[in-house]
């Protein structure tokens, strides 16, 4: 069974950082894209950042020069580094793979950016 657990996530100040991790159980990791998503209420889930299996990453303009994408596939983590946070970065942050699967969707972790 395939699980996928966010952690991380907490209160920082606009300007601050957090690095996200997630990792995978089972098998997909390696042979897997692996992207960050975030949601906040009343939006659709957009994709913040993504990783390919080959180390290639992409992002989103709003975070793109603030936010790294890296993997350690030893400890099947994908990480998520954010620096100088705004507060429309507030957001339940979630990972799943680039071609997203419904049912590796967790619980995510809350990242607030508030003074």
């Amino acid at each position: 069974q395939v699980q996928l657990v966010e952690s991380g996530g907490g209160l920082v100040q606009p300007g601050g950082s957090l690095r996200l991790s997630c990792t995978v159980s089972g098998s997909i990791f390696s042979i897997n894209g692996m992207g960050w998503y975030r949601q906040t209420p009343g939006k659709q889930r957009e994709l913040v950042a993504g990783i390919f299996s080959n180390g290639r990453t992409n992002y989103a303009e709003s975070v793109k020069g603030r936010f790294t994408i890296s993997r350690d596939n030893a400890k099947n983590t994908v990480y998520l580094q954010m620096n100088s946070l705004k507060p429309e970065d507030t957001a339940v942050y979630y990972c799943n793979t680039l071609a997203v699967v419904k049912a590796y969707w967790g619980q995510g972790t809350q990242v607030t950016v508030s003074s």
